[in-house]
């Protein structure tokens, strides 16, 4: 069981590392942003919203992972 929460971890973490990039690769565009508020849209928003998903999954198989093994 530990061996599948693991995978699961590797699993997450490399997805979780590529939404992240994405998401900056996005922004280093705008610069530094300069004060402007802006909404989210589009591509930028499911990011968003994928980076919450993948850390609370991430965060959830860890802390079973961690429980399962001691």
């Amino acid at each position: 069981m530990s061996t599948y929460l693991s995978i699961a971890q590797i699993i997450l973490a490399a997805s979780l590392i590529a939404v992240i990039l994405l998401q900056t690769r996005g922004t280093s565009i705008l610069g530094g942003g300069g004060g402007i508020s802006r909404t989210r849209r589009g591509v930028e928003r499911t990011l968003f919203k994928a980076t919450i998903g993948l850390s609370a999954a991430l965060f959830v198989i860890s802390l079973i992972n961690v429980i399962l093994t001691r």
